[in-house]
């Protein structure tokens, strides 16, 4: 048997850590995970509800299009019903847009680091991938733009972007699209839009009437606090996601899922809290990094990039063996640094007094 060649020596998707790996490996009983940028405060209450309603239905098979979903993010937005595409968590509406748009002899664009997944499927699909270096741990969107050609099918802008939290402004964003040649897809994935605060940070929804080759990627798993449920979505025009539905498998997000989604999406008032204490979090790991000299990005998610001078491995262990794990920038393209999600605030002081007895047992401070 024969696989395809570009799966030969592709590394799988490597998850961080799970919380049982590290009790059994420490023999500890006291863990915070800080390192898949889930919201540390869970979900909406109203969602377990909503949840428990589908436990009697198990047996039925969910409904395909998620039209009750469906009807409730449309309305959110302010957009057609039709606009819409459901996935699997919106990595699988990454893997949806590589199947239908890229193949060999086509390319597609991006920065890096960046989201792996879109090199990952790019690869699969056996499309060139054309790397944009950021430059201050920000897109660079005019070399972006000097390498799109003919073959260029996809150019992807990760805002905030993943690793580095930092993100494209409205203006920035508005120049770009408006240069990007009409035969290429331009993705904004938005998998933390909810958590972005600053005041020049792009509403893009209403940029579809504009642009038809415009796709917008957004998630129930980061805010809402649903990453176990897997439900992310795309927004574009009703063409397009006419044109690439047949992509996207039948059945692909669960009943359970679905129910769940729209018992969050009702809950804003609980985003909101989230995001006011993730804005403090994120100021009290400022103050530690300025305090400290520490070089940081400021974040526009629910995650902060911290460059501590050695191996970021060398981090993650230390913090590891206290029972605290998070994401080592050797994964992550930036080798001296590690990514911490934004905790409670309980978990963001012991995450901190970690690192600061760090600082002072290896002498960097």
């Amino acid at each position: 048997m024969e696989i395809k060649t570009q799966l030969r020596g592709l590394p799988p998707y490597q998850p961080g850590k799970s919380i049982e790996e590290v009790k059994r490996e420490y023999g500890l009983t006291d863990i915070i995970k800080l390192a898949s940028n889930e919201n540390p405060y869970g979900c909406s209450p109203a969602v377990k509800e909503a949840v428990m309603k589908q436990l009697d239905h198990l047996a039925i098979y969910p409904d395909g299009y998620a039209r009750l979903l469906r009807e409730k993010v449309a309305t959110h937005l302010g957009i057609n019903e039709t606009q819409l595409i459901f996935g699997n968590g919106s990595d699988e509406v990454v893997q949806i847009i590589c199947r239908a748009f890229l193949s060999p002899n086509t390319n597609t664009v991006m920065a890096a680091p960046t989201f792996p997944q879109y090199r990952h499927n790019a690869v699969i699909e056996g499309a060139e991938i054309r790397e944009i270096p950021l430059v201050d741990g920000r897109h660079d969107l005019e070399a972006m733009l000097k390498v799109i050609d003919e073959q260029t099918r996809v150019v992807w802008i990760c805002n905030p972007n993943n690793p580095t939290g930092t993100y494209v402004n409205e203006q920035e964003l508005t120049s770009f699209l408006e240069r990007v040649p009409s035969h290429v897809l331009a993705v904004l994935d938005e998998a933390y839009y909810e958590y972005a605060t600053a005041n020049d940070y792009p509403q893009t929804v209403p940029l579809l009437r504009q642009y038809d080759n415009l796709m917008i990627l957004r998630t129930f798993s980061k805010a809402y606090g649903l990453a176990a449920l897997r439900v992310g979505y795309g927004i574009a025009s009703e063409t397009l996601i006419r044109e690439i539905e047949p992509a996207r498998e039948p059945f692909n997000t669960s009943s359970v899922a679905q129910a769940a989604a729209i018992a969050a999406l009702d809950d804003q008032a609980f985003i909101r809290e989230c995001v006011e204490k993730n804005k403090q979090g994120l100021e009290t790991f400022y103050r530690f990094c300025e305090e400290n000299g520490l070089r940081y990005y400021p974040s526009q998610a629910n995650f902060i990039l911290i460059d501590f001078g050695i191996e970021g491995n060398e981090v993650f262990q230390y913090l590891l063996e206290r029972g605290i794990i998070v994401r080592s920038g050797n994964a992550l393209g930036f080798p001296t640094s590690v990514r911490i999600t934004v905790g409670s605030k309980e978990q963001n002081e012991r995450i901190i007094h970690a690192l600061t007895q760090m600082l002072k047992e290896k002498q960097l401070i």
